[in-house]
């Protein structure tokens, strides 16, 4: 092929060639100005967008907040198109700039976590939640935690970007990532089978984890590729995502650090539950 890629002696970066998000990616670490983050009255200050990956972080606090736990919370928007996410004030919480990012206040010191997974194991062990304390029950749910944690990014940085945001429809990217991501599919398929949830009988962090990167996929909210992807043919995925997304705090959870779609879905800050509670009564 005469127009095949022909990669240089030596990469650089090129910032006008990679679509919508090129902006926001970059090979440096490291701040780019000097901000200093929001803060709310709340021992728990989080930082985010209401990305699959933001997602994790809200509706793990909202699911806290209606299993009677203190675990009331600021979240702050963070802009991660104008690049928020590269601020000093940001960086010093999450040194790798991506969201989501929480401060808990209430500790000695503050403790700064990052990483959505380290995020909600996290928080299940500070309010004793949604972790089983059964050896065996745990290492179940920690299985399918760093099963996401490693499959996500084949879904959103490869299937997704490939699919949905690269400036340019490839086939062999596009089919490469399109195998994967229905493997996974399959995988989650088999597992929920035979088990209500990931772990088990008991929801848990690992079904808070997955939900917004697949259980969003196959109900359509995220790609538009139900088509595509023949979604219909992982029912028991379907089953799964549908029941918890009935779940009152995945409900409230999902609208927080969003500022698209619907009215009712978009609560780009929340200091309080009537925050949400004004949202949701516009649906």
């Amino acid at each position: 092929m005469t127009n095949e890629y022909q990669p240089p002696k030596v990469w650089t970066h090129d910032s006008e060639n990679g679509g919508e998000w090129a902006k926001i990616n970059r090979p440096e670490s490291g701040a780019t100005h000097e901000e200093v983050l929001p803060a709310g009255k709340h021992p728990l200050q989080l930082y985010s967008i209401a990305t699959p990956n933001g997602q994790k972080a809200t509706i793990m606090l909202e699911e806290l907040l209606a299993a009677g736990k203190n675990a009331e919370y600021d979240a702050h928007l963070i802009k991660i198109g104008e690049g928020d996410q590269f601020s000093s004030g940001f960086v010093d919480v999450n040194p790798n700039s991506k969201i989501p990012a929480l401060v808990d206040n209430s500790t000695e010191t503050p403790t700064n976590v990052f990483e959505s997974a380290s995020i909600l194991l996290y928080l299940a062990e500070k309010f004793d939640a949604f972790l089983p304390k059964d050896a065996q029950a745990k290492v179940k749910v920690m299985n399918w935690l760093f099963w996401l944690h490693g499959s996500a990014p084949y879904l959103g940085g490869g299937f997704g970007h490939f699919y949905a945001y690269a400036p340019e429809k490839f086939e062999y990217p596009i089919n490469r990532f399109t195998m994967e991501t229905k493997r996974q599919l399959d995988v989650l398929d088999k597992q929920l089978a035979n088990n209500r949830y990931l772990g088990g009988d008991e929801y848990s962090i690992a079904d808070i984890a997955t939900w917004p990167w697949y259980g969003n996929l196959v109900l359509g909210a995220l790609y538009s590729a139900k088509e595509f992807l023949d979604v219909d043919s992982y029912p028991n995925v379907l089953r799964w995502a549908n029941e918890i997304a009935e779940r009152p705090a995945v409900k409230r959870g999902r609208t927080v650090n969003r500022t698209w779609g619907e009215d009712w879905e978009n609560v780009p800050e929340r200091h309080s539950a009537e925050d949400i509670d004004a949202v949701l009564k516009l649906k």
